[in-house]
């Protein structure tokens, strides 16, 4: 199953390759996810902005969270070129983002531990 937000079919594969790792990795996703917003919040300049959504994006995309990677490469793309009021959009639009699919994160985390 896939949608336009989590692409379970690249989560599935995660659980196959990682076995035993997986809930860590997925602990290790949501924690990491959790820091990383907070510094695209609290970043001051448009080098840190994009350093930062330069990594969560590789982390999201490398969890399947497709969305969220697209935000941040967008922000990754225009941290330059946007006013900060676009900026502060664009990162609410993650934060929104994140809170939407964590629980998709937090619910297989629960089902890789109880198998």
């Amino acid at each position: 199953m896939t949608d336009t937000h989590v692409d379970y079919k690249a989560l599935s594969e995660l659980r196959e390759v990682m076995e035993d790792g997986y809930p860590e990795l997925l602990d290790t996703f949501l924690s990491d996810s959790k820091v990383r917003l907070g510094e695209l919040q609290k970043a001051v300049d448009a080098k840190a902005l994009s350093d930062v959504a330069h990594s969560f994006k590789g982390s999201a995309s490398n969890m399947g969270a497709t969305h969220l990677a697209g935000l941040c490469q967008k922000l990754e793309s225009d941290a330059n070129n946007k006013s900060p009021d676009e900026i502060a959009q664009l990162i609410a639009e993650i934060g929104n983002e994140f809170a939407d699919i964590r629980p998709v994160y937090e619910d297989e985390r629960q089902h890789a531990t109880t198998h």
